[in-house]
């Protein structure tokens, strides 16, 4: 939802940014690679030691850069398959990442109920499979527009829902991942509709 209708106003903020890592040398798959190991690094160690409000702040504004790389290759003409590969492959390693060190301060840090582990893992599986849902129907000639629960949705509400919790908002992580987990299941629902729809000709 918002990764259809968002692009045109971070625009404004993303694309002067884009043009001075032009300048500076940089290509786009240098800029994927990087921040995704500086995304990464920012879960695994911040979330698990329960730093959650900075890592929040952190992995949002990081994620905020998620369009830079698209952006660079778009200005200098130079876009690529390779280039679309990898920047989608590092944001499902990223989500991964995020879920992964969510579930962990769950378990070992805030000795949460077995069900809200249960519903950080449903959200970590549903959304590789909403991406590859996506990925597999496009590769079949499907347009596969639209969801529910897409990245920015995703990752909206799991970081808003650990920095709130990190601010003292007793049960704002739980809240979040149930809403993810039952998003993202009808999410995945709604992707394989649109996939049926266009192959029986509706």
């Amino acid at each position: 939802m918002l990764s259809v209708h968002g692009r045109k106003p971070a625009a404004v903020v993303v694309e002067p940014i884009a043009k001075t890592f032009l300048k500076l040398g940089l290509t786009p798959n240098v800029v994927t690679v990087v921040g995704t190991i500086v995304t990464i690094a920012i879960s695994v160690i911040l979330i698990p030691t329960g730093h959650l409000f900075i890592a929040a702040v952190l992995s949002g504004l990081f994620a905020a850069f998620d369009m830079l790389d698209g952006t660079m290759a778009r200005l200098t003409g130079k876009s690529s398959a390779f280039g679309a590969t990898l920047d989608a492959s590092c944001d499902r390693i990223t989500d991964g990442a995020l879920f992964c060190a969510i579930a962990w301060w769950l378990v070992y840090t805030a000795d949460a109920s077995k069900w809200t582990v249960a519903a950080c893992l449903i959200t970590l599986v549903c959304s590789q499979v909403i991406s590859y849902i996506k990925a597999r129907g496009e590769a079949s000639g499907f347009t596969m527009v639209g969801g529910l629960i897409e990245r920015p949705e995703r990752l909206i509400l799991a970081l808003g829902g650990i920095g709130l919790e990190g601010l003292g908002v007793e049960y704002a992580a739980a809240v979040s991942l149930w809403i993810l987990a039952v998003g993202s299941i009808f999410t995945v629902y709604q992707r394989i509709a649109i996939a049926a729809r266009q192959d029986a000709g509706v």
